[in-house]
């Protein structure tokens, strides 16, 4: 059995090799999220699966992701227990929870794995980005966005695996992220020494939901929180759409090895976003957390509209073009949002706060990937995108407002 131990036999890791080490453990981790999304050609003739049931593949992830971060605030887990323990555990059992749909025939089966495995994340995402908060503080932003960026790559990854075609059938596809979510519990161990900024509760002391939702008393993470909801209108649907919105394309449609195809293009233009949280890390680092966040909000929501205007009229170059730049901006404000709440929640109460802003924001996306499809299936992507975009809309009003504040402490 390994050695889970805290205690560090040698000297601590540097904060900027814990980053890493956690960045790449998050990568590896988060692939599970998306593992049925990016198979869902196949689970379609497989499974029968109408516009309902794929809608569902994620949105139990997504349900199961809210309860997860819920739970870990009210039974005090996230600010009672080290960070790495949670993230260790939470990997092993989505891996578990993955490999499971291997032995899956239909829907029923999988959706309570989908949603178990969103719970299990609960426990890699949050804590990790607690950890990486308690290691930095100079260039938090930076090192936030390099967490987020690795969750971003992790998301994207089951459309690589299947780009590159592993073998006939989704199960290849499935089990090879399942073992890559493995692998990512198994690089956290890696991570030597006690992060100098991490403050735990005591055991004896309650901790539960009621920190989290006291942290919104404060102004700055009240209009942080409201800023990540409207990040996460836009977000998730995009990620879980942007495949279907390319196969749509008159240039994809169809065709020998256009599913493959599809897929390494919705990779790309995903996989794009890691390098747009790196960006969004730099400037707000630079500029401020709100500035940063507000102009990724700009630029998201800008981009869904011109995609809207012109998805089905202009060259399919230029359309895949814009699908990398919505991207690029649509997740690189996700980790500035963390990083607000991390600033100015008590250091106590930071893991809850940030569970309670997760649940927030990932209850958000569990509306948006049942709307889209479904407006998609009536009206089209025009006004699909037109509904995306209404989302870093109200966040940039948010961000403009928490920019405003002239006292830190407000």
């Amino acid at each position: 059995m390994p050695d889970l131990s805290l205690r560090a036999a040698r000297p601590a890791h540097r904060p900027t090799v814990v980053v890493a080490l956690l960045a790449l453990g998050t990568l590896l981790t988060m692939s599970a999220w998306f593992s049925a999304t990016a198979v869902v050609p196949r689970l379609r003739t497989d499974w029968d699966l109408g516009a309902g049931g794929v809608a569902s593949l994620t949105i139990a992830v997504q349900v199961g992701f809210v309860l997860g971060a819920l739970g870990t605030a009210v039974t005090g887990l996230a600010d009672a227990v080290a960070p790495r323990r949670l993230v260790l555990v939470g990997s092993w059992t989505a891996a578990a929870c993955t490999a499971g749909l291997l032995l899956c025939d239909g829907l029923a089966a999988a959706l309570p794995l989908r949603a178990a495995t969103g719970a299990a994340l609960a426990l890699v995402y949050p804590p990790a980005v607690r950890e990486v908060a308690a290691w930095v503080t100079r260039g938090r932003g930076l090192a936030l966005g390099v967490m987020i960026g690795a969750l971003t790559l992790g998301s994207a990854l089951p459309h690589l695996v299947q780009g590159v075609d592993l073998g006939a059938g989704w199960r290849p596809v499935v089990a090879a992220t399942a073992v890559l979510t493995a692998l990512g519990g198994l690089v956290v161990l890696a991570v030597r020494g006690t992060a100098p900024g991490l403050v735990l509760a005591g055991e004896r002391r309650p901790v539960s939901l009621r920190a989290g939702l006291a942290s919104l008393r404060h102004r700055r993470v009240l209009l942080a929180d409201l800023g990540y909801v409207g990040h996460m209108w836009e977000l998730y649907a995009m990620w879980a759409g942007v495949a279907s919105l390319l196969a749509s394309l008159p240039g994809l449609a169809g065709g020998d090895g256009a599913d493959r195809t599809v897929a390494l293009l919705a990779f790309g233009c995903i996989g794009v976003g890691a390098l747009g949280c790196l960006v969004g890390g730099v400037l707000s680092d630079r500029w401020g957390r709100e500035r940063a966040a507000g102009l990724a909000l700009v630029c998201s929501g800008a981009t869904a509209l011109l995609l809207a205007v012109g998805h089905a009229r202009w060259p399919l170059g230029v359309v895949v073009a814009l699908c990398a730049v919505w991207g690029f901006w649509v997740i690189a404000d996700s980790a500035q949002f963390s990083a607000l709440v991390t600033e100015a929640a008590p250091p106590e109460g930071m893991g809850a706060a940030l569970a309670v802003q997760l649940a927030l924001g990932y209850s958000t996306t569990v509306l948006t990937l049942w709307l889209v499809p479904t407006v998609v299936a009536a009206s089209g992507w025009g006004v699909a995108l037109v509904l995306l975009a209404l989302g870093p809309a109200a966040g940039a009003v948010a961000m403009a407002r928490l920019h405003g504040l002239r006292s830190p402490a407000a």
